[in-house]
């Protein structure tokens, strides 16, 4: 599989990064969390982020097309904003990311996975983890969110509702059941909810029903949460704010709730 993100992609990816942030700031924090090495480079926005992915392909203990797969994250996860605004720009910007990646026969999976198109990826994906019940690994996706409550509390809310879609579709995939119509967090999580089923104990499947009444609340909260605030749908000019707790909130619940699913579902498949 390549290693190095080719020339042409960096090309490409420079242009489009740099447009949408505009930011030298942004882009900092951006690439530094995203595992690039070495001190901030030169040069106007463009080049920055062409000169940091090009010290990626140069440093052999750097994995290239991870660092530029977390780079790429918030914006290929990106989704129309429903009012329209700047969607012609966004869409553009991802389609032109993803025919220069398929040129090097290489292509971008959500949250953040560059991996080798038309074939079994080197590097797992979020569904390979969550079908293996790799937990550790899950972890990791949800301290990425954690990265981000800080300096971006819209993206945090973006990931942990992601990472809550992915487990249900998932589930609903790999136990053959019948994927919703609407594939939004509320709909995704009542099939799966549905199909966990309650304690066998009597006394016990009351309780247990009350508790899952609660965790439907959280997906309906941190679906409306990324709806209204999160990165995904575009922000417009003047987003609501959210503080760091109440991302943080959110982004545990989440948590919370996609650790319920997984031990469920292995605890029934082993």
């Amino acid at each position: 599989m390549v290693s190095n993100v080719p020339n042409s992609v960096i090309g490409a990816v420079s242009s489009v990064i740099a447009a949408h942030y505009y930011s030298h700031s942004t882009l900092n924090i951006l690439f530094m969390e995203s595992g690039a090495p070495g001190d901030v480079p030169d040069g106007n926005c463009e080049t920055k982020c062409s000169s940091w992915l090009k010290r990626c392909n140069d440093d052999p203990s750097v994995n290239a097309l991870e660092v530029l797969g977390a780079v790429l994250q918030k914006y290929m996860d990106k989704e129309p904003d429903p009012f329209g605004y700047g969607n012609d720009v966004l869409i553009q910007g991802q389609e032109r990311i993803k025919n220069v990646l398929a040129k090097n026969q290489l292509e971008y999976r959500t949250n953040g996975y560059i991996v080798l198109a038309g074939s079994n990826p080197t590097s797992k994906t979020l569904e390979d983890y969550l079908k293996s019940g790799d937990f550790a690994s899950v972890e990791k996706e949800f301290a990425r969110a954690l990265e981000h409550i800080n300096t971006d509390p819209h993206a945090a809310i973006t990931a942990a509702s992601s990472i809550i879609e992915a487990v249900c579709k998932t589930y609903i995939e790999t136990c053959g059941l019948a994927m919703p119509s609407k594939q939004n967090i509320v709909p995704l999580w009542k099939s799966v909810q549905q199909h966990l089923g309650l304690n066998i104990d009597r006394n016990l499947e009351e309780d247990q029903r009350k508790i899952l009444q609660g965790l439907s609340s959280i997906v309906d909260g941190v679906g409306a949460f990324r709806t209204h605030i999160g990165s995904a749908h575009g922000r417009g000019i003047s987003p609501p704010k959210i503080v760091s707790a109440e991302a943080r909130l959110a982004v545990n619940s989440a948590h919370t709730l996609v650790v319920f699913i997984m031990e469920c579902w292995h605890a029934k498949s082993a």
